[in-house]
């Protein structure tokens, strides 16, 4: 093995350290809410904070902290992100009351987006190659589908064993590790610079969008996206006349861009309504409590990860991004349309759906990294890497939020078994309707993919 892989190798584990701490937080919280809300008094509305606080920043600063990576460099953008998270994850293991862990919690929303906004990008630097590029982004796959099943056992484990406070103070010791790792073996490419002045006005614009957007899916509160929507529109008008613009207009107005953002909005929509619709499905249909709902789902994670792994860079390698992600979509498509049955058995009607939703799931998902990062030069990466991971997190809160609002409105306000059964059942077929959609937007629209680093004006 030359020196120049393993230096790839390296920096890829880093980025993947990092990308697991980030994935491990949005699902261990979720577990240990219960103690925090009895520990520190929070009322049933203000718990919901805990979880809101982080995705908001998260969410909101996103596209900003990707562009700041083109300008500054990612490396640094990387690093400062590893830092307040870290740092934020002390404050809130150590929080003596309600307000300062949300105070904490949009602390680590801002360092996970500075971190996570850049990892694509660098991702895609380090692999320019179709073939290590395919193996790398199946072990980025892996390491999310696994940071996301190990989130839930993890959270239990430590509320249960050390308190909720290790949920968050875990991430200090592994916070440092990776900060001395990251210093070590994460490349210094060089960057522009922010150039005379950075655009405030439109920085604050962007993330107060943003923020106001994904609170607005999350919480249903429509006019507030009606504000959400006219502060995007103000932002894209300061963007067309700034000298120096925070995001060039030029790279939003990609076709390619566009499509793949919105199949990446569907498809998120979709995988994060399927893990919130089927662990309600199987504790209040099928009668599981909590430790075996998490036991069964544990057989979808397993198959991403090892698709993930194993399958996915060898069929995109062979036969490119396009007509994999479009398999991978199909095979969605059937495990949502089997839960759209729902079935009372777990062994002959759940478990094979599950496990065809795994093997779509692996391969659909680093196919679909590969074509939203197509054709994008080097000094724009961090901007797509960034506006990639706003589409996950916008199509996850619009899954959540449409198929939530599908179940209740089929179940009705007091619903018995077989009203919920319906309900879902409804519910799941909306879930496959988004990736019906991406199944076609892949099929139809995406047909010329854009050369590799194909060139692009890159007026800064």
């Amino acid at each position: 093995m030359s020196a120049s892989t393993d230096r790839r190798g390296a920096a890829l584990a880093v980025l993947c350290a990092m990308a697991l701490m980030i994935v491990l937080d949005s699902t261990i919280v979720a577990v240990a809410i219960p103690d925090i809300q009895r520990d520190l008094g929070f009322s049933e509305a203000g718990v919901a904070w805990v979880v809101n606080g982080y995705l908001i920043s998260f969410a909101g600063l996103l596209l900003l902290s990707g562009r700041l990576g083109d300008l500054v460099g990612a490396w640094r953008v990387f690093l400062a992100g590893l830092v307040v998270f870290t740092l934020a994850s002390l404050m809130c293991g150590f929080a003596p009351t309600a307000g300062l862990l949300i105070a904490g919690r949009f602390l680590q929303g801002a360092g996970g987006a500075l971190a996570s906004a850049v990892v694509l990008g660098m991702i895609v630097r380090l692999y320019s190659e179709p073939g290590p590029q395919a193996r790398a982004m199946g072990i980025y796959s892996f390491v999310q589908a696994g940071g996301a099943a190990a989130g839930f056992v993890l959270g239990g484990v430590l509320t249960d064993a050390a308190g909720w406070t290790w949920i968050f103070l875990i991430n200090v010791p592994v916070g440092v590790a990776v900060a001395v790792l990251a210093l070590r073996h994460l490349p210094r490419e060089p960057a522009p610079g922010l150039g005379r002045h950075l655009d405030l006005a439109g920085a604050l614009l962007i993330t107060a969008g943003l923020s106001a957007g994904v609170y607005a899916i999350v919480r249903t509160m429509w006019p507030l996206g009606v504000l959400a929507a006219l502060l995007i529109a103000a932002f894209v008008f300061r963007q067309s006349r700034a000298t120096d613009p925070l995001i060039p207009l030029r790279l939003l107005a990609r076709p390619w861009l566009l499509l793949t953002s919105a199949m990446v909005i569907l498809v998120f929509a979709a995988g994060m309504g399927f893990q919130f619709l089927n662990a309600l499905y199987i504790q209040r249909v099928m009668g599981y409590d909590a430790l075996g709902t998490g036991l069964a789902f544990l057989p979808t994670p397993i198959v991403i990860g090892l698709v993930s792994l194993f399958v996915a860079p060898r069929v995109t390698a062979r036969f490119g991004p396009r007509p994999v992600l479009a398999a991978g979509l199909t095979l969605l498509l059937g495990g949502l349309l089997l839960l759209g049955q729902t079935p009372s058995a777990y062994a002959t009607g759940m478990l094979p759906a599950l496990i065809i939703m795994g093997l779509g799931v692996g391969v659909t998902v680093p196919a679909m990294i590969m074509l939203s990062m197509a054709g994008t030069v080097s000094c724009d990466t961090g901007l797509v890497s960034g506006l990639t991971n706003t589409a996950q997190q916008a199509g996850g809160a619009l899954g959540l939020a449409v198929l939530a609002a599908a179940a209740a409105a089929v179940s009705g306000p007091a619903p018995t078994v077989d009203a919920l059964r319906t309900g879902y059942g409804v519910a799941f077929h909306v879930d496959a309707a988004f990736v019906l959609g991406a199944l076609l937007l892949t099929l139809l629209a995406l047909r010329r993919q854009p050369a590799a680093h194909a060139p692009v004006p890159a007026a800064l």
